[in-house]
């Protein structure tokens, strides 16, 4: 999924050499199969391609798509799983960038938007089908790597391999802790000139993701185009928000709650970050550079590790 894996465990009594590397993989290949849109042959991409009409999906691809409208439910379509043809339009997809100092027309823009919305999108729960309205493209890449930590996680856990650390294209799940007793501390992803010193959290059963601006886009005509979308607009997000870091329980709520919070703004963010105790930490460009927001609960978690 253009990305890379890394792992650090502690291996049990017994698990034989390889056996775990062996279950990663495993694992890895069947999120590909199902979610990616850069292989053709995934459940996502023959979706995304096929006519008009409903289509019965697998179990694991149904239930990862109801958890991506129920957090588009509880964050306003903050986080948007079909919002593929904009993904597309804007150079973020399969097809690849853009043309240099080419950008979408509001006709393009309009056009994309009109087969996007998650609240359009159509299922028949008693047979687990989804709609093909012709043009939907789903993405579920805001929650997609977070799924996949998760997914490695469990299945470490299953084989007896609790103490670990797995990353995911910068997104990461600890837990148990190290041989020596520590637990797997893990350095915060900044961005380029942010105020916060280096940051170090401490993953005790804990995962950590950052979205920001930096990490993949293009530069046009003196501003940055990041490749996280609002659904509302059509466009990338232009609200100065630079990243958000969001610490939870889980990779896929970790992931899910920094693309939302992106989009939410610089604002209604951190509101809404408080409002559910969401440890999120805010950097955001001004007229006087960056600065930093952290949420009551995140500045808990650093004074904790601190202490």
């Amino acid at each position: 999924m253009g990305t890379t894996w890394s792992i650090r465990l502690v291996p049990p009594p017994g698990l034989p050499a390889g056996a775990a590397r062996e279950a990663v993989e495993t694992e890895l290949a069947d999120v590909v199969a199902r979610f990616s849109h850069w292989d053709p042959r995934a459940e996502l991409a023959r979706f995304n391609g096929a006519p008009p009409g409903f289509y019965a999906v697998s179990e694991p691809f149904w239930s990862l798509l109801d958890a991506a409208l129920d957090i588009a439910d509880d964050t306003d379509g903050a986080v948007d799983p079909t919002l593929g043809a904009l993904v597309d339009l804007w150079g973020f997809g399969p097809a690849g960038p853009r043309p240099a100092g080419d950008l979408p027309t509001d006709e393009e823009i309009g056009a994309a938007l009109a087969v996007s919305g998650w609240k359009g999108l159509r299922l028949n729960r008693p047979m687990r089908a989804v709609q093909q309205v012709g043009g939907l493209k789903l993405d579920l890449s805001g929650i997609a790597k977070g799924h996949a930590v998760d997914r490695v996680s469990d299945r470490l856990t299953e084989l007896g391999a609790s103490h670990h650390l797995v990353e995911i294209g910068g997104e990461l799940r600890g837990r148990g802790v190290k041989p020596d007793g520590q637990p797997w501390w893990v350095e915060l992803q900044q961005a380029p000139g942010a105020p916060a010193p280096r940051t170090l959290v401490a993953l005790f059963d804990l995962a950590v993701a950052t979205s920001g601006d930096w990490i993949r886009g293009f530069d046009h005509g003196g501003r940055r185009y990041g490749h996280t979308l609002d659904g509302r607009t059509g466009r990338p997000v232009d609200n100065g928000v630079a990243s958000v870091t969001v610490l939870a329980e889980t990779a896929l709520r970790a992931d899910a709650m920094a693309t939302a919070l992106t989009v939410m703004g610089p604002v209604e963010g951190p509101a809404f970050a408080e409002a559910l105790n969401i440890a999120a930490a805010f950097v955001v460009r001004g007229d006087e550079g960056l600065t930093e927001t952290l949420t009551p609960a995140f500045a808990a978690m650093l004074n904790d590790a601190a202490a």
